[in-house]
């Protein structure tokens, strides 16, 4: 019902807007498509005295009637209408609140990393821990492979962002050049606080004895 009510609204202002063509162009004593005679509409309708404010749109908008379709071009007016001056102002004041959000963030996310982020500088023969994130085909279980290999010697210097280390023989697969983000500088642990911690204690298994038993009694026999 709504659907053809709207369509029957929408096919009444169409025909009545041919009709008014239909009138301006007789008036006119000329033929004119629906499109060009838009200016003219527009015009009347402005020019028309309302029934309820007695007041034409145009009074009631810019304080003036046109007499022609030009005179509502006139340059030396400022022809903004209020609610497109709100809009405009609203969409200004959001444009302004989204830049100073956006610089805000970008001060506190730099403060944040000035305060937590420190330069490392790393030189030939350092030792240094190489990050295993990117490492395949490790042997043993991947859940229990540790998260950084070394300490492993730095060998070159590729500028601050990158070095060069010596690679043992388990990752010798490995291209040797790794970025500074993948490296941490070796820490040797205090032999005095942590004595066993390089010292790991060899355990012995236990061995079963060879010794053949001798069975002394069958208590059942089953036959198959």
């Amino acid at each position: 019902m709504f659907w053809w009510y709207f369509g029957y609204t929408i096919g009444l202002w169409y025909f009545g807007c041919h009709a008014c063509a239909l009138v301006l162009s007789h008036r006119l004593t000329c033929t004119h498509y629906l499109c060009t005679l838009l200016p003219e509409l527009e015009l009347a309708y402005k020019t028309s005295i309302h029934s309820t404010t007695n007041k034409t749109p145009a009074i009631l908008e810019k304080g003036w009637n046109p007499k022609l379709p030009q005179d509502s071009l006139r340059k030396d007016l400022v022809e903004i209408h209020p609610t497109a001056a709100s809009f405009k102002g609203m969409i200004e004041k959001t444009r302004k609140h989204e830049v100073r959000c956006m610089e805000d963030s970008f001060a506190y996310a730099k403060d944040k990393w000035d305060k937590s982020h420190a330069t490392l500088h790393f030189k030939v023969g350092y030792l240094v821990l190489v990050s295993t994130t990117n490492f395949n085909k490790i042997k043993g279980f991947k859940k229990l492979k540790y998260s950084f290999a070394g300490p492993l010697v730095i060998k070159a210097l590729h500028g601050e962002n990158a070095v060069k280390v010596e690679l043992s023989e388990e990752f010798s697969n490995k291209h040797p050049t790794f970025p500074v983000s993948f490296i941490k500088p070796y820490k040797s642990s205090d032999a005095e606080k942590f004595p066993l911690r390089n010292k790991v204690p060899q355990v012995i298994p236990p061995i079963e004895s060879s010794d053949i038993k001798k069975t002394n009694k069958v208590v059942k026999e089953r036959k198959l």
